[in-house]
């Protein structure tokens, strides 16, 4: 769409909003001259749209009454803007609808665009290639995550129907302290009149909320964020991974996201004799110079994902428990030194 096509439709806005609108004040708006304004307004003519002049001290122009702009009208920019947020928010899992609201707003969008851009877009959509794999989508319904933002927003108490993970339905009143995205998922964090403690809930398992009278007070330090990450990597699991990792924190939160592990910093070592090195080190890797040891915990339903997590961090770690996750690093090893020692197959 090119600028002066843009600034056509920033005028019909501008006149959409109501009242009549002077020549001059126009013009300061969209940052042209008058008389560029009189030949914008004689292209909106051309398109059938219904202006008209007003004569006078006061005068410039108005929108004929009951006229209404066409239900969507964007720029290039704009409509690529919407777009690949509609594909983003699916592609993350995140986003707030079906698949196919999303497809039908897409679908939407689409018709409603000029020809041309509809074109350019198709473009985009049919080659457009993405790294990162396509996130499964658990969408809350539309009407909970509203409710729920507006709860969050005004401070009030909403009762709620939660299905646990286990399918065990219950009943509860949350004090919502905010709404979360994390890891295709969205949460709601705050007090819960069941546990009497600080809790996280999947908003895709909130059946039912309904705005309680009163008002509550968030702790001035509570971090949603932090709260709804850090509890879902304590949550319980079949199994609990110990383990001490010569590495530095950046590095292993490549492999091990805050939502999957908790790292802990050693207490430092004894303060060397005079002469000698440095205790501890900085918390870069640097050539020469080892990191610190730190105590990695996390929490997973199947053990058999973690071996290879330690071999491509590639850095020292001994296995504080459970024990048969010795023996699942100690099988990927040999299976690593197979295919390591193996012939080329006579079909490569």
């Amino acid at each position: 769409m090119t600028r002066p096509t843009a600034r056509v439709l920033a005028l019909l806005e501008a006149l959409q909003a109501g009242g009549t609108r002077t020549v001059a004040d126009l013009a300061a708006r969209l940052e042209v001259d008058e008389r560029t304004i009189r030949r914008y307004i004689e292209h909106l003519k051309d398109l059938d749209v219904p202006v008209r002049s007003v004569r006078g001290r006061y005068g410039g122009y108005r929108l004929a009454p009951g006229f209404r702009m066409p239900p969507l009208m964007l720029t290039d920019e704009e409509a690529l803007a919407v777009l690949l947020g509609l594909i983003a928010g699916r592609r993350s899992g995140l986003a707030a609808a079906s698949a196919a609201a999303a497809d039908s707003a897409a679908a939407k969008l689409r018709r409603v665009l000029p020809e041309a851009l509809g074109r350019r877009l198709d473009a985009l959509l049919q080659t457009a290639e993405f790294t990162a794999p396509e996130r499964p989508a658990a969408p809350p319904q539309a009407r909970v995550l509203l409710l729920l933002a507006e709860a969050a927003r005004d401070r009030t108490p909403v009762a709620i129907t939660y299905t646990d993970r286990g399918g065990r339905p219950s009943e509860r009143v949350v004090h919502p302290y905010g709404i979360v995205a994390h890891s295709g998922r969205w949460y709601v964090t705050g007090a819960d009149s069941r546990s009497g403690e600080t809790r996280s809930f999947r908003l895709d398992r909130i059946t039912m909320p309904a705005v309680r009278p009163g008002t509550f007070e968030v702790p001035g330090d509570f971090d949603p964020a932090v709260q709804v990450v850090s509890g879902i990597a304590g949550a319980p699991w079949t199994h609990s991974v110990s383990l001490l990792i010569q590495a530095t924190v950046p590095r292993i939160r490549t492999r091990l996201p805050a939502g999957i592990a908790t790292v802990q910093e050693l207490p430092a070592p004894p303060a060397p004799e005079p002469g000698g090195p440095e205790p501890g080190g900085p918390e870069r890797e640097t050539p020469g110079q080892e990191p610190p040891w730190v105590r990695v915990q996390l929490r997973a339903q199947q053990l058999d994902w973690v071996p290879a997590v330690l071999a491509s961090l590639d850095r020292p770690f001994v296995v504080e428990h459970p024990s048969e996750l010795r023996d699942l690093v100690r099988a990927l090893a040999g299976r690593l030194g197979e295919y390591a020692d193996a012939d080329r197959p006579a079909s490569a």
